[in-house]
């Protein structure tokens, strides 16, 4: 009876003190917290002049790259981070300016200061004109996936829109 008790006992003892798992910075659920809005910074235009062509490095024979029609889409209205096994998940969702929006990208900006992450959600839009909508019928997801190196002393992931940004910090 007294082994029983005692086992019992140091049962109880232990699973009490499992009780700050949930908000350990050990576990990887709590790695990135809930994400906020934050305003976009405006950039400066500078000043060049558009009448000298900019030289490329390339032959004459090589084909003009594409030009890229995507924009910011208009509106981020969620970013949450998932872990996974070999790494982490951003999940971004958007509220575009019309119906129709297609091709979704979140590009990594390379300017962005040490320990930070920051993307842009950029979307295409159909040539010709299409309908406003609900904002149900608007909303586009995009998700990219990193590795751990990729993660490895980042603090910061940042996803901009046309309007606003939106950010989420490891805990």
């Amino acid at each position: 009876m007294r082994i029983s008790l005692a086992l019992f006992l140091a049962g109880t003892l232990v699973l009490a003190g499992c009780g700050g798992w949930r908000d350990s910075r050990v576990n990887p659920g709590n790695w990135f917290g809930k994400s906020k809005s934050v305003p976009v910074a405006t950039e400066v235009a500078e000043e060049t002049n558009p009448l000298i062509p900019e030289r490329q490095g390339k032959s004459i024979f090589a084909r003009k790259e594409a030009e890229d029609l995507s924009v910011l889409v208009a509106e981020i209205s969620a970013l949450r981070v998932e872990p996974t096994p070999t790494g982490a998940i951003i999940y971004a969702t958007g509220v575009a300016e019309r119906q129709g929006a297609h091709e979704l990208q979140l590009r990594r900006l390379d300017d962005s200061p040490a320990g930070t992450l920051e993307y842009s959600f950029n979307v295409l839009y159909p040539e010709a004109q299409t309908a406003t909508g609900s904002i149900h019928s608007r909303t586009v997801h995009a998700a990219v996936t990193l590795s751990e190196q990729d993660m490895a002393g980042i603090r910061l992931i940042r996803v901009n829109g046309a309007t606003n940004a939106r950010d989420t910090r490891r805990k």
